[in-house]
């Protein structure tokens, strides 16, 4: 979110595709989502749901609730308003671009008087934008040695879309703490935004910043990031739990993100150097949240707020809390979650557990977010925990395009629970007219019922790559 820098941070990659120079397999597989078992109800619970209790094995370190009288602030032991255009000598406008001024007034930032906190974006008669922006005292949160941390909370967006949505930019972040006071030292200190969304489209993106900006190890001012969709109500229309699990009890340490306590994107250590990880993470984080308006990941996706924008749309926060655990015992050695990913709702491609060959881009495709390219013959990516039921599966449809040249083809395939396995099905595909030419292809596949970890396999007679997935899903 924070770019003081003065360019745009969190801009998407573009969408023309970006070939491979030398193909490389990084097989990557992914640690599990700790606490799914304890905290899966989350999404269910109503709007002034109290935090759930830490399970055995982690300790609660940080806990606001917002109880409190309707139009009251915040508690300003636990926080502290962010105001005006920018920190005191940093970059104008947030670094980002954004239109608005954040203040500390009620008409903001205040309590519901029902367990929540609502930050809301308002425009005065002259079309000023003014909005909120908090962030935690505590600049202390990181995980111990060895041990996990997690920060979590229960949001509603902005219930806005289309062109009424134009320009909010709403998010759920943290940023380094050598940040606080200096202001000038982005990405290098790093940033995790656990929830960032922009136009009211039903889009939860995840990213972390790092190293040296523009480009770096980072790819700055993008960072490393991934989407979803939010799983059952848009993200607009329902509560969603976003998260963020920084694991140290793996090697290489990971920080993985989640919606609803599906994991979606994760971030390893040996994905940069060790002296870019090693800055951006050996020291404790704040927690922010805010709605800004207009800004470089708008502009990405439409441009800023204009007069067809409606004000008073607040995104809603039922809780913030941090949990951690200090490694070893049930907090450090969380089983695999099973059942967590419904087979008949879109698997978004991006969200693999693990995968060889296969790069992330942006997609221009319906819905937006991001697919997998770079799909060459010996490629895959896993996918944990699909649950198909007792009503047997016997449909595979997967979103697919393809730029490949002439004469250029391959196998989308599905496998259960290990790549060796034969697959229950598949369906071949050639160009379709374009990276970004997409179609929806079914393939009829072996009946299937329970639990299983799904592999995607890619099998071709040519080395070039032939297609990207944007999502697939299974039918009875």
């Amino acid at each position: 979110m924070s770019d003081p820098s003065g360019t745009f941070a969190d801009a998407p990659v573009g969408t023309p595709r970006r070939r491979r120079s030398a193909r490389r397999a990084l097989v990557a597989v992914l640690g599990t989502l700790g606490l799914a078992a304890a905290l899966a109800t989350a999404a269910t619970l109503p709007a002034d749901a109290s935090a759930p209790a830490p399970p055995s094995g982690w300790t609660q370190v940080f806990l606001d609730d917002f109880n409190g009288a309707a139009g009251s602030g915040v508690n300003t032991a636990d926080w502290q308003y962010d105001t005006g255009t920018s920190y005191p000598g940093g970059a104008a406008n947030w670094g980002t671009g954004e239109v608005e001024s954040m203040t500390s007034s009620t008409s903001n930032v205040a309590l519901d008087g029902s367990g929540n906190l609502l930050i809301t974006p308002r425009r005065d008669a002259s079309g000023h934008w003014t909005s909120g922006r908090i962030e935690t005292t505590r600049t202390d949160f990181q995980p111990p040695a060895g041990g996990k941390l997690r920060v979590q909370s229960r949001i509603q967006l902005p219930n806005v879309t289309g062109a009424a949505a134009k320009g909010y930019w709403p998010a759920f972040w943290m940023l380094g703490s050598p940040f606080r006071g200096n202001y000038w030292n982005w990405p290098g200190i790093g940033e995790l935004d656990i929830m960032e969304n922009v136009q009211g489209l039903n889009t939860d993106w995840a990213t972390m910043h790092c190293g040296t900006s523009p480009g770096g190890p980072c790819n700055e001012t993008t960072g490393i990031g991934g989407s979803t969709a939010c799983p059952g109500a848009t993200c607009q229309a329902g509560f969603h739990t976003y998260a963020m699990e920084w694991d140290r009890s793996t090697s290489p340490e990971q920080i993985r993100f989640s919606v609803d306590n599906v994991t979606f994107h994760t971030v390893r250590a040996d994905q940069v150097d060790a002296t870019t990880w090693a800055n951006a993470t050996n020291h404790g984080f704040f927690v922010i949240l805010n709605v800004a308006m207009g800004g470089g990941f708008p502009g990405a996706f439409g441009g800023g707020p204009d007069s067809g924008t409606e004000p008073g749309h607040s995104m809603v926060v039922d809780y913030v809390q941090v949990l951690r655990s200090s490694g070893g015992g049930d907090g450090g050695t969380t089983p695999p979650p099973t059942g967590n990913r419904d087979a008949y709702s879109p698997v978004q491609a991006e969200s693999y557990d693990g995968q060889s060959g296969v790069n992330t881009e942006a997609t221009t495709d319906s819905g937006g977010g991001q697919d997998i390219g770079s799909i060459a013959n010996g490629d895959w990516a896993l996918y944990k925990g699909v649950n198909f039921g007792s009503n047997a599966a016997r449909q595979f449809y997967a979103r697919v395009a393809s730029g490949a040249a002439g004469g250029v083809s391959g196998l989308v395939e599905v496998r259960l629970d290990s790549r060796s396995n034969a697959p229950v099905g598949s369906f071949a595909l050639a160009n379709t007219g374009g990276w970004q030419s997409w179609r929806t292809v079914p393939a009829n596949i072996s009946a299937v019922t329970g639990t299983h970890d799904v592999y995607l396999t890619f099998t071709s007679g040519q080395p070039a790559d032939f297609v990207n997935v944007n999502w697939f899903d299974f039918g009875h």
